[in-house]
């Protein structure tokens, strides 16, 4: 049965921490452990996670350089074979989430697995913004301005090891960089699990003003490019494929 390290990079967020920690606590998958990065709290944070940690909550705190780098590190500290994200404003859409992505992963040729996200309301968590319905993945729908859902996506530590970790200098896409390096230049096989996997309140780091939506598609076309998917048809295919997410 594979091991699975689910990676909390946080940083002052004292408000939301308890509900991410307590939704991989109760994941029925046994073999799970939950590597928390903090780089460096001050609004009480770090109390909280330590009224809530269990054995299998490992956690550090130490300055970092950004959300990157503290997934990064959180993913050096891991132990699982199995490596997936859980961002502190997120939360699983039930406790069978890890269960699912390990009957998936089953099958040896499968490299990782993902699901379909619900972006929720920040003040009430139980309304439901916007649906993402990722589909089945197909090489092709790379240069369409495809990707799954990056809090659901959990891949074997070998891909880490062979294609590396996030590319620090990618200040808000890193994560995008990634998946199109694994995928594309990388050409690893993913699972579907046509579930929703992972809620995530709005207000992301992506898209908190104008400056940082333009740095945003800046950084994503430069993925694009540096990972030969494609070029301004594909991020503007990227971006205009979220309006059905609101439908």
């Amino acid at each position: 049965m594979p091991s699975i390290s689910v990676i909390t990079a946080v940083y002052n967020r004292a408000g939301v921490i308890a509900e991410a920690m307590q939704s991989v606590a109760v994941q029925t998958h046994p073999e799970t452990e939950h590597i928390i990065q903090d780089g460096g709290s001050t609004d009480g944070t770090l109390d909280i996670v330590e009224r809530h940690r269990t054995a299998n909550t490992h956690l550090e705190s130490s300055p970092d350089g950004g959300i990157y780098d503290a997934i990064n590190k959180g993913i050096a500290r891991a132990t699982g074979d199995v490596v997936g994200l859980m961002h502190s404003d997120d939360f699983f859409a039930d406790e069978r989430v890890l269960a699912r992505v390990v009957d998936a992963l089953s099958d040896a040729r499968i490299d990782g697995v993902y699901g379909d996200l619900d972006y929720v309301s920040a003040s009430d968590p139980a309304r439901i913004i916007r649906r993402w319905r990722s589909g089945t993945y197909a090489r092709k729908k790379l240069a369409k301005g495809w990707m799954p859902p990056h809090p659901t996506l959990y891949l074997r530590r070998e891909v880490f090891e062979r294609h590396g970790l996030y590319d620090t200098s990618f200040r808000i896409a890193a994560d995008y960089d990634a998946m199109l390096r694994y995928l594309a230049k990388g050409r690893i096989e993913l699972a579907y699990i046509p579930d929703v996997l992972v809620k995530m309140r709005v207000g992301g780091e992506s898209n908190q003003s104008l400056r940082k939506i333009i740095r945003k598609s800046r950084e994503d076309y430069r993925a694009i490019r540096r990972n030969e998917v494609g070029g301004l048809p594909t991020l503007a295919m990227k971006n205009l494929s979220k309006l059905q997410q609101f439908f």
